[in-house]
């Protein structure tokens, strides 16, 4: 059996069972836009957060793209993907579940002195504990650790073992309201001093100057344009981003610089300092164990 086939194979199985699915490309992340979508000009699928009038077949828009209807994955516009596919995603908020993503050995072991006992699934490099029960999804809530719930994809890795716990209170006190922008003249936190990226000083990146300042400034812009929530979580994945593009140079890269620069566009749009510098962190922190 070829891989597409089995991915596909496996997906349809999923969507039976009432499991929202979606193809996943190399790299372990959804397929891209379409041209009708590209930088979500359709307005987005309906049931994202700022919903529109989108209705692309499609498997546009990540996690928003994933279905139970097997006449959708099967069809000819899903084909294409599903030839690329590198493996299945899921949407855990849509069948009532939240997702404990550990992404080190050091994340699970503060899982188990932390957490009550679940549903464990292996993964590449930690553990995905699944509880019964939705909340907010965030990343980087600490060193390793992603909250994966609603609004957001995870992959499918099997159905895991052990007996499925309801949803504690200490996950839920994981994710907290430090990524909401706060009330007109208020101030949590100042924009802190940094360091413009230096081409002189990255003398080991393999990039040009143009490339790595055009791909910092998209990512600052996506950053910034999270006024209302979710710019610490955007923060870590421009982060991450960058920092994979970086992963095969011989370095000094200058990362801390790009950093500095994703921490202060996140605290410009009330994200606080603390929690700004430890999503970013986490997300550079991909150069170390490899692009996830």
């Amino acid at each position: 059996m070829t891989a597409t086939r089995s991915h596909l194979l496996t997906a349809l199985e999923l969507a039976v069972a009432g499991v929202p699915v979606l193809p996943l490309r190399q790299g372990k992340v959804p397929f891209g836009n379409c041209r009708t979508c590209a930088k979500n000009t359709c307005g987005g699928r309906p049931n994202m957060k700022s919903a529109g009038p989108c209705q692309c077949p499609a498997p546009c828009h990540a996690w928003a793209a994933a279905t139970t209807d097997s006449r959708v994955i099967t069809s000819g516009t899903w084909a294409p993907a599903w030839r690329q596919a590198a493996g299945v995603g899921y949407h855990p908020g849509g069948i009532g579940l939240t997702v404990v993503d550990l992404d080190s050995a050091a994340a699970v072991a503060w899982a188990h002195e932390t957490l009550p006992a679940t549903r464990t699934v292996l993964t590449t490099r930690g553990e995905h504990w699944l509880y019964q029960g939705v909340m907010q999804s965030s990343n980087a809530v600490r060193p390793g650790v992603d909250v994966k719930s609603l609004m957001v994809y995870a992959r499918w890795l099997g159905p895991g073992t052990g007996r499925m716990a309801g949803l504690p209170s200490a996950v839920r006190a994981l994710v907290v309201k430090e990524e909401t922008t706060p009330a007109r003249g208020r101030v949590v936190s100042s924009v802190p001093e940094r360091a413009d990226w230096d081409r002189t000083v990255a003398t080991g990146c393999r990039h040009t100057e143009r490339y790595v300042r055009t791909g910092l400034e998209r990512g600052l812009a996506l950053v910034r344009s999270h006024t209302e929530s979710g710019a610490g979580s955007q923060a870590f994945g421009v982060a991450r981003f960058l920092a994979a593009q970086h992963a095969n140079c011989p370095g000094p890269c200058q990362l801390d610089a790009i950093g500095a620069q994703i921490i202060a566009a996140a605290v410009s749009v009330g994200v606080p300092e603390p929690y700004a510098r430890r999503a970013v962190t986490n997300g550079l922190s991909v150069t170390e164990r490899g692009a996830v």
